[in-house]
């Protein structure tokens, strides 16, 4: 190998595995005409070389389905191109279940799969058995049969892509070591390598389990850390086969067939974290110690479910390290810290079924300069800059290994690495009964023991795919909402300060609607993308000529702080911080919100005193608090913000006042819940960049005449007129089953005429409807009137069964909006 490596650039990548390999032939295939990949050893020799090289067809998302159905379609294609066989073959796979729980999960995911266009099919026990020969299937109660998945070889894979980047212009350097990130003016310029630097216009961190170590010469965060990852290969199995891979998630392995041997893959609970205080500077090729005594009880497993392998033996007990995440999603995008700076690591063990997608996704938003798509499931800026404390991590991916077969139950929380983020409220909560979840790091309460229960009932989730222990406690929550006063706390939300002579313009060019309105004056706006798709949706705040606060979601933080940042003109007089950690919130909401507070503070609290949407500052006993009249959950009420410190002295005061007027605590679940009763869209599930503004029905907060900014027209301004002209093809309908007992979480299909049309997007259970409802988007004709679109027959798949629903194109809860304004 030469180590004459080139002076420029159009782009680096860092890192020859898979990913690295794929993000250079989808930028050469893009036009990209100088491109270098650069790898500390030799191609492959991370993780690459060991991998399992199964690749599936279905994932939890349309988008991400999509991505990896191209990797298998690509694989088959580039012998052909490149002359290099990947060792792609469609030889189906099967997922066994051993509980009914188990097989819910399947059905479920076999519904969704016929929206993304995958052929996924529930069998009984006995058509399984048609389908493997050496497996005892006593104990399975069925399972899922998905044709058109397969496996490749990892290595070869990597080449052949290696191969076509190189025919098409791409130079790759095998043991360049690149040892810093060249940046200038908040943007990635180059690399340094110990061959010298190359300046570039885009570096990419394809590092594999180095990425994290890369992203901190950066300045940039990427969440992951090596596990330890066991496979077993028996001796040779006579009459073998080509066998279909074999999933038995319940016992934590699946089983492929490799070179005539059964080679078995563990996911096991309590995973090993491995190289904590760094991977071996001379890592190359390699494995780990193996541990025989931690593997024995899923090999035990396996020779039960395989008994052929009991007479076979164990040829080869193989340790390998893999990349772990903290929420089991890959990273990808362009990292919020530093512009330039994209990443595509920490891929869970798909790294080869996701790798071929990702690449041209990636590369596509390196060329386009946004994602092609909705990809905020791995988007990079979903992540927390503590989210790469090695410590952190090492506790975290003892689980996330293992949950990649957990059943993935709705409402799902993890154990490990947590109570780091915590309010002032914690221990008041915990004392309430309150069963906490986790949200960016922050604990928050999602449900609460009734105080009649405390001490009694355990504040802790009992998972099902039906209802779970906290059901009838939910229903105790909605109904203090709707009929009395609900409190809970909204310290964790991401709250942005945008300060100078130029705010306002500046916030006139991000936001879609008309923020030039009198200090203490709300509103509520979407940020918009170019195709008019939604960045962000927010509320803001002027608490003074030029001074705003946005409120958005708890884990958008870092997602609206680089939209801000990039979007905003060199020569703004204006300046953003992080308020989020700086005050505390309380929401009060329900009917008899204004006469729990009016008892608290002699500021009039009426109506026509305190509109809606308006901003007070008042006492509250000895505190002084920002009332913020405004509602997420379709019901009278304010946000109460104060400094972080008042939090427990507030706190105790409204519990204490409000007992006479039927109080409750309020978990994020119930939150949640009276949101999606109201139509209220939530950013990530209803509404993506993907969607735009007016097929997701907020053209009644988009001002297209409001004055233009000293900058110009918001973004996405001429979309939206565009589409206001052309009319909706997308409409968002709210569904409510007629079956009561029945549950829905997001995904199932919804069916128009018996035609599957789309997806709930959201859903949940109503005590106030009295019955599971949910939001999803159903295509129609530009203009079509409501009454012809509610004329079609609209109905719900649930685990494989049509039901049928009520539909709605108005909130089936208060449609005129009497509740909140009153």
């Amino acid at each position: 190998m030469s180590t004459s490596i080139p002076k420029h650039a159009q782009a680096v990548i860092i890192g020859g595995g898979v990913v690295g390999c794929s993000v250079a032939y989808h930028l050469s295939k893009l036009g990209y005409k100088d491109v270098v990949l650069l790898e500390r050893k030799k191609l492959t020799s991370g993780t690459t070389w060991h991998a399992a090289g199964l690749v599936g067809q279905m994932r939890s998302s349309l988008n991400l389905t999509q991505m990896v159905k191209y990797s298998g379609n690509l694989y088959e294609t580039l012998e052909s191109e490149t002359g290099m066989a990947t060792g792609y073959r469609r030889t189906g796979s099967v997922s066994l279940a051993t509980n009914q729980e188990r097989l819910t999960e399947y059905k479920r995911n076999a519904s969704l799969a016929k929206v993304h266009g995958v052929d996924v099919q529930i069998l009984s026990t006995d058509e399984l058995r048609k389908k493997l020969d050496f497996f005892n299937l006593d104990d399975v109660v069925g399972g899922a049969w998905i044709p058109k998945d397969g496996k490749a070889d990892p290595a070869n894979v990597a080449m052949a892509l290696a191969k076509g980047a190189k025919n098409n212009g791409v130079k790759i350097f095998e043991d360049v070591k690149v040892t810093g990130i060249l940046k200038d003016n908040g943007k990635a310029t180059g690399v340094q390598t110990d061959f010298g630097d190359i300046q570039s216009e885009v570096v990419v961190n394809c590092g594999g389990m180095w990425a994290r170590e890369v992203g901190k010469m950066a300045g940039v965060s990427v969440p992951l850390h090596a596990c330890e990852h066991f496979y077993f290969l028996t001796s040779a199995v006579p009459g073998l086969g080509d066998m279909p891979v074999v999933r038995v998630p319940d016992e934590s392995a699946y089983y492929k067939e490799d070179a005539g041997k059964i080679l078995v893959g563990l996911f096991e609970p309590n995973a090993k974290p491995w190289a904590q205080n760094g991977i071996p500077e001379d890592f190359c090729f390699d494995q780990i110690q193996d541990d025989l005594d931690h593997c024995m009880p899923y090999l035990e497993l396996a020779m039960n479910r395989v008994p052929v392998m009991e007479s076979l033996g164990i040829e080869t007990l193989f340790n390998g390290p893999e990349s772990f995440t903290p929420d089991d999603n890959f990273q990808i995008g362009e990292s919020p810290e530093l512009g330039s700076f994209y990443v595509a690591a920490g891929f869970n063990s798909i790294g080869i079924q996701a790798a071929g997608g990702a690449g041209k996704y990636l590369a596509e938003w390196i060329v386009g300069k946004e994602p092609p798509c909705d990809l905020w499931d791995v988007d990079i800026r979903r992540n927390q800059s503590f989210q790469s404390n090695k410590t952190y991590l090492a506790n975290r991916v003892t689980e996330t290994l293992g949950y990649l077969y957990e059943n993935h139950f709705p409402y799902h929380q993890y154990e490990t690495a947590r109570g780091l983020r915590k309010t002032p409220l914690y221990d008041f909560y915990k004392k309430r009964g309150a069963c906490f979840g986790e949200v960016a790091g922050w604990e928050r309460p999602n449900w609460f023991v009734p105080e009649e229960l405390i001490g009694k009932a355990e504040a802790k989730y009992e998972y099902s795919w039906g209802r779970q222990n906290w059901f009838e406690y939910h229903k105790l929550e909605q109904q203090a909402i709707r009929e009395s006063v609900g409190m809970y706390e909204m310290s964790s939300y991401a709250k942005i300060r945008v300060k100078g002579s130029d705010a306002m313009d500046f916030l006139q060019l991000i936001c879609a609607n008309d923020v030039d309105v009198e200090p203490g004056k709300m509103v509520y706006t979407q940020w918009l993308n170019e195709k008019g798709g939604i960045e962000a949706d927010v509320t803001v705040t002027r608490l003074a000529i030029d001074d705003y606060l946005i409120v958005s979601g708890t884990v958008c933080l870092n997602r609206d702080m680089h939209w801000l940042q990039k979007n905003m003109p060199n020569d703004a007089n204006c300046s953003l911080f992080d308020a989020t950690s700086s005050e505390g919130c309380i929401a009060i909401m329900g009917p008899n919100s204004r006469d729990l507070l009016q008892l608290l503070t002699d500021t009039d609290m009426s109506n026509e005193s305190f509109p809606f949407a308006n901003v007070r500052n008042i006492e509250i006993g000895m505190a002084n608090v920002r009332a913020h009249r405004i509602t997420y959950v379709g019901e009278l009420g304010w946000e109460l913000y104060f400094p972080i410190e008042f939090s427990s002295y507030v706190a105790e005061l409204l519990d204490e006042k409000g007992k006479e007027f039927s109080l409750r605590h309020i978990g994020m679940h119930t939150v949640d819940s009276c949101r999606i009763e109201k139509a209220y869209r939530h950013f990530g599930h209803d509404i993506t960049d993907e969607d735009h503004v007016i097929n997701a029905g907020l053209g009644f907060a988009v001002k297209v005449d409001k004055k233009p900014s000293k900058y110009g027209n918001f973004i996405g301004h001429d979309s939206v007129q565009s589409k206001k002209a052309s009319g909706y093809d997308m409409r968002v309908m709210q569904f409510l089953l007629d079956n009561s007992d029945l549950m829905l979480y997001h995904n199932e299909p919804i069916l128009k005429n018996g035609e599957i049309v789309g997806h709930l997007s959201s859903g949940t259970y109503s005590h106030t409807l009295g019955g599971a409802v949910g939001l999803g988007y159903v295509p129609c004709k530009p203009n079509e009137s409501h009454e012809d679109i509610l004329m079609a027959e609209y109905t719900i798949e649930v685990e494989g069964v049509i039901e049928k629903c009520k539909v709605s194109l108005k909130p089936l809860y208060d449609p005129l909006n009497e509740k909140i304004r009153i």
